[in-house]
């Protein structure tokens, strides 16, 4: 069974706070990174996913990339483009970290 395109933000907390293996990719640009960030985030531009194709590919093997944006609209883009690649184990966080400020954590900026 293939695993859906995005999780929510709310699923997303749970299963982090479960302790269960879940990287977390921020696809955003630089300085929207330096706004705000999810704690443990990797931040990989968008412009440079396919030069660490085989690095993602390589850590998807171990832990479900958990991807996002500012709203889930590149970070989804990013997984489908992902999945094209045979990288099967990623999925978008929907809503992007806007809508993990509103649902989860309030005291992450919103811009």
């Amino acid at each position: 069974m293939q695993l859906a395109l995005e999780m929510t933000p709310g699923e997303a907390k749970r299963r982090i706070d479960a302790g269960e293996a879940i990287e977390l990719i921020d696809v955003r640009e630089p300085f929207e990174y330096a706004i705000c960030s999810l704690e443990g985030a990797e931040l990989i531009p968008i412009e440079t996913v396919p030069e660490r194709l085989a690095e993602l590919d390589q850590r998807a093997d171990e832990k479900l990339l958990l991807v996002y944006c500012h709203h889930g609209i590149r970070s989804l883009n990013v997984v489908c483009w992902l999945r094209e690649q045979g990288v099967e184990n990623c999925q978008s966080l929907a809503g992007g970290i806007e809508r993990w400020s509103r649902q989860v954590d309030p005291a992450v900026p919103r811009y």
